[in-house]
């Protein structure tokens, strides 16, 4: 029983396609009744999971509140299904939040660039021209794919520095919080976190675009690199730097996986939004954890089961904002699925090595049965993947569509126009 218990909801992709495939055919919005939803949303919170497919969201449902029970990024009254693809079938995180973030199909590697490489507003470049604050917040380096995608213009995601430049000086996101102190000083200045440190000897500052620290308290930024100082910050523009790289270190189960971030997601996300919410206009915060990625590729259940458990404390954060907030809307969604993640019955079989071995087992939650969890590859899938959706305007994300809908549906909640 339990196996086909699990397998359904694996099947049906947990709560959040569940809802999809018993409701969501029946109240996807028809052109008439999505054009109806003319009154706008004055704040956006849109949580991306990088990485983090229906099945990943099962293994952190089973793990975190069992079977009957619901994480806070699943009990929310609209679910819909979301094609993944950039110009080619598997995408990565670059392609796949521009498709997001500027609703075009490009290639993977690209920023805010479409296809022929020409740049593509962005959704937070809209919502600044409306008179909203922004913000990014992200447990990797905030300059990374999913969050520069939001706010830069570059042919290629390595190029770091001169995101976080353009960050500063172009799109002139609100607030910034998250790792990669690395790409904001250049080689030579070792920042608030030290070069070379012994969980990571690689790491070390290596910015191009001089010390943009020092860039962006000219601008006006508030400068934090810890809980204290970002608890305590002040004022409408605030930069949080809390790592070199990402938040926590990824490697294989056992072999010196860490996540204990300086700062958690929760702690981030709630400090965001409190500044943000100062604009009377509204802001746009895209919020990202990026540990459902990293520790998926390494084929790590364990760890990212433990960054979806932080990603949904932070989902809950912006579900008490949202209830006082009614004219808010809350997303959670992926940007794409690592590792062809799988939920199976504990069995006496062991069998398989290196991808092909299985992983646990795992405790369901006030159950006294296990799971385990099989990987298929250590890179990414081209599955669809669930987005969950509250308050106003989430009816626009029901449904089955294309990643670049997102764009589109976000564009029509916020009331914006989209300029070609």
């Amino acid at each position: 029983m339990l196996q086909k218990k699990i397998g359904l909801k694996s099947a049906l992709a947990g709560t959040a396609a569940a809802a999809l495939v018993v409701t969501s055919i029946l109240t996807t919005p028809s052109t008439d009744e999505a054009e109806a939803a003319s009154s706008q949303s004055k704040n956006v919170i849109l949580f991306v999971g990088d990485g983090m497919g229906a099945a990943a969201r099962d293994a952190i449902r089973l793990a975190t509140v069992g079977e009957k029970g619901e994480l806070a990024m699943d009990a929310m009254p609209f679910a819909g299904l979301v094609h993944t693809s950039s110009t080619v079938p598997v995408t990565d995180s670059a392609a796949s939040a521009t498709a997001y973030a500027s609703g075009v199909k490009t290639y993977n590697g690209a920023i805010g660039m479409d296809a022929d490489k020409k740049p593509v507003k962005t959704i937070m470049e809209y919502a600044k021209e409306a008179g909203k604050a922004t913000g990014v917040v992200s447990t990797s380096q905030v300059t990374d794919a999913t969050g520069a995608a939001f706010g830069a213009h570059v042919e290629n995601r390595s190029a770091q520095s001169d995101i976080a430049l353009q960050f500063l000086t172009q799109s002139k996101i609100d607030v910034i919080l998250g790792g990669g102190e690395d790409y904001w000083y250049p080689a030579g200045d070792p920042g608030k976190f030290q070069d070379a440190p012994a969980e990571d000897p690689s790491e070390k500052s290596k910015g191009t675009q001089g010390n943009l620290v020092n860039k962006a308290k000219e601008l006006g930024y508030s400068f934090v690199s810890n809980k204290t100082e970002l608890q305590n910050a002040k004022g409408g523009k605030l930069l949080g730097l809390f790592a070199n790289e990402e938040m926590f270190q990824q490697r294989e189960e056992g072999k010196g996986d860490i996540y204990n971030p300086v700062v958690s997601l929760q702690e981030m996300t709630k400090k965001a939004i409190d500044t943000l919410a100062a604009n009377k206009k509204g802001f746009f915060l895209m919020v990202e954890e990026e540990g459902t990625d990293e520790f998926a590729h390494n084929n790590n259940a364990k760890m990212t089961i433990k960054a979806g458990q932080e990603l949904d404390r932070a989902v809950q954060v912006a579900k008490d904002f949202a209830k006082k907030n009614p004219d808010t809307l809350v997303l959670v969604l992926a940007d794409h699925e690592t590792g062809g993640f799988s939920i199976e019955e504990v069995s006496e079989d062991e069998s398989g090595d290196g991808i092909s071995k299985e992983d646990g087992p795992f405790a369901i939650a006030g159950s006294e049965h296990n799971f385990v969890v099989d990987w298929t590859t250590s890179g990414h899938t081209a599955v669809d993947i669930p987005v969950t959706a509250m308050g106003k305007n989430a009816e626009l994300f029901s449904g089955i569509y294309e990643n670049t809908e997102i764009f589109n549906k976000l564009m029509q909640s916020l009331g914006l126009k989209h300029k070609k």
